[in-house]
This record gives structure tokens, sequence and C-alpha cells, in this order.
């Protein structure tokens, strides 16, 4: 085959994925198609759920081990579309369908590459992963798989980059905050209306600027997004409750963060989670000197991916743009996979 039959391979398995439905949590479908593929090509299959990946012939141990990863799973289509989002489309070189740009074209030109690599040896061995759950951070996608794998020295992230790496991501945190207050009568001014008690904390939570500050992601980012108190127009309530979007950057630990916020409000603060962690790799990694070498500029993304529970090195490089990415009408480009094909060949082979 030559590498052009590989990029029609890619484009024509996208073209399957896009008309199966693979909503996070009923990826069931898209992975038996990949899972078929796989077989195909002759390679042994590994599955647990939804999630399946491969490791390269003639593994060695003593040899550092490369992840290609990419994600099965699409969030639901918006109302806005004009066209089928499960019916793929190929017009003056985009690929229209739900999960073609996020990332249904970085998951199946990576597979491609992966058979690309194993028709001569390499000085590592690598592992094409295809994992479920991405979008929601679910714990039967990558979590569930990272303690099967062999030991990971770095990982490639197939999201759309515009194949520029993005060589930090920022981490994710939610958390609610509590304030309370005591009931009362409004006629007669009683009680204590707990949200004045919590405005304090809103404008701190507005106004305050971490100390540490990315060259890559900026500050972190904390956001106000949901504010709940009363029951009916002539009680003080006697709780609010609020919702804080938190982004933080590679200087902090989400621990760190959360810490730092507890000490200054009032309320009660409880997280969600800690596991979504903001992510980074050195510029001074020989697969980042490669891709600075062929062109291309290392920058901070603010988008959240598999990365983020990845206990190695990591970095995203993929075809298409985030800004595509849970459009409505989302598409890539045909040239873009082609693209995306031929660098990761440059910068992997050898």
């Amino acid at each position: 085959m030559r590498q052009k039959d590989y990029v029609g391979d890619a484009i024509e398995l996208l073209r399957q994925l896009i008309a199966t439905p693979s909503i996070s949590r009923g990826e069931r479908a898209a992975a038996d198609i990949l899972g078929q593929h796989i077989i195909s090509y002759g390679m042994k299959l590994r599955r647990e759920g939804n999630n399946i990946w491969a490791l390269s012939p003639d593994w060695d141990e003593a040899k550092p081990t490369l992840l290609l990863n990419a994600h099965i799973d699409t969030v639901k289509p918006v109302e806005s579309w004009t066209r089928d989002p499960f019916q793929p489309m190929i017009e003056n070189d985009c690929l229209y369908g739900l999960g073609s740009n996020d990332c249904g074209g970085g998951l199946t030109t990576l597979l491609q590459v992966f058979r690309w690599l194993t028709l001569r040896p390499q000085p590592y061995n690598y592992i094409y992963l295809a994992s479920a759950e991405e979008e929601v951070s679910g714990k039967n996608g990558i979590a569930k798989v990272i303690p099967l794998l062999p030991k990971i020295d770095v990982a490639i992230v197939g999201e759309p980059t515009g194949m520029q790496p993005a060589i930090a991501e920022r981490g994710l945190m939610v958390l609610d905050l509590i304030a309370h207050g005591k009931s009362g009568h409004a006629a007669r001014n009683e009680g204590v209306n707990a949200i004045y008690e919590a405005l304090d904390d809103m404008q701190w939570i507005r106004d305050y600027r971490f100390e540490k500050v990315s060259p890559l992601l900026g500050s972190v980012k904390m956001t106000l997004t949901a504010v709940n108190a009363g029951t009916q127009h002539n009680v003080i309530p006697d709780r609010c409750t609020m919702l804080v979007d938190v982004r933080t950057n590679e200087r902090y630990t989400n621990e760190e963060v959360f810490d730092i916020i507890s000490k200054h409000v009032k309320s009660e603060v409880h997280a969600h989670s800690f596991r979504l962690h903001s992510s980074h790799i050195s510029s001074d990694h020989p697969l980042i000197r490669r891709c600075v070498a062929l062109g291309m500029k290392p920058y901070g993304s603010p988008t959240l991916s598999d990365q983020a529970l990845m206990p190695w090195p990591s970095f995203k490089l993929g075809p298409g743009e985030s800004s595509r990415s849970h459009s409505a009408d989302e598409y890539i480009h045909v040239s873009e996979m082609q693209q995306a094909f031929y660098t990761y060949l440059k910068i992997l082979e050898g």
C-alpha cells in the first residue's frame, strides 16, 4: 500500500464512524467497528468496555513507549444543525458529520499511522488507544484503561489543534459553595439573609487573581456560573448555593487551588472532584523539539482532554480546529487529515 492509501482508509473509516452514533457512554457500536478494523489489519485487539487498544509488534521492555490516543465518543448534536449529523458528506474538501473534527480525524488518522509504523522496526514501543467517555470525563473511559497499560513514557493525543503542538492544557475543578443564614419573615426584617452572606464571596471570586501565572495558559480562572437561593418573596432565605467553574494552570494542583479558595471565603466549599488536573510537557522534550524543527509552534490549550487523567508527559497534536468542535454542521477538511498523516510520520518514523 502507498501512503495515500492509508489516508484513504482513514477517511473511509471516519465516514463509517460518523454514520454510527457514539455519544458519550453509547460508544459500543463505534468501538465494535474500530475493533473489527484493527483485527482485519492483523493486530491483536484488546478491549475494556468501550475502550480498545493494540500494542506494537515485537514489544521490547527495554524500549521507551509512545501512546497514540484519541477518543471515540462525541457530544450530542446541537439543535442548529442544518444537515443530518450522522450522514457523512464530502463537499469541496469538507467532510461533514458529528465527531468529524472532534476528534474522528485524529482517531482514524492515528490508527493508520500506527499501521504504517508496524511495517518496519522502530526504536520504541507504541500503543494505539481509542478511548471512551472523553467528553464527559467518565470513569469508564481512559481512567479504566490506564491500570491495564504497560509503562508509558509519552503520549500524543489526537485532538484538533491545527497540527500545532499543544504542550499544556488547563485543568478543571467544579466547586459548590454554600452560604448559610437564618430564615425569617421579610416584612419584619427577621433572620439572616443567606444571599447577603454570600455577596462577599461572590465578589472575591470575581476579583481575586492567583499569583502564579503560566506563560502558556495564563492565570487560573474562576467563574461563578450559577446561584440559587430562596423559596418565596416573603421568606428570608437561609441557604444560598453557588456553582463555580475553575480552570487551573500547570503552576497549581487542583488541591492547592481548593485550599486557597477555602481560606478566603466564608461559605462551605465542596469540590465535585480533584481528578482533572492541568497537564504539560517540557518544551525540551525530543518530540516537541522535532515539532519545532518542522516549523510548528507550541502553545497552551484552554480545552480539556483525556490528558487530564494521564500520569505521564503528553501533548495534543491533531488535524482540525478546536473552534469547530461541538458546533453545528461540524466538519474536517480531507486535506487536513492528509497533512496530519504525513506530519505524524515526519515526527515519529525512526
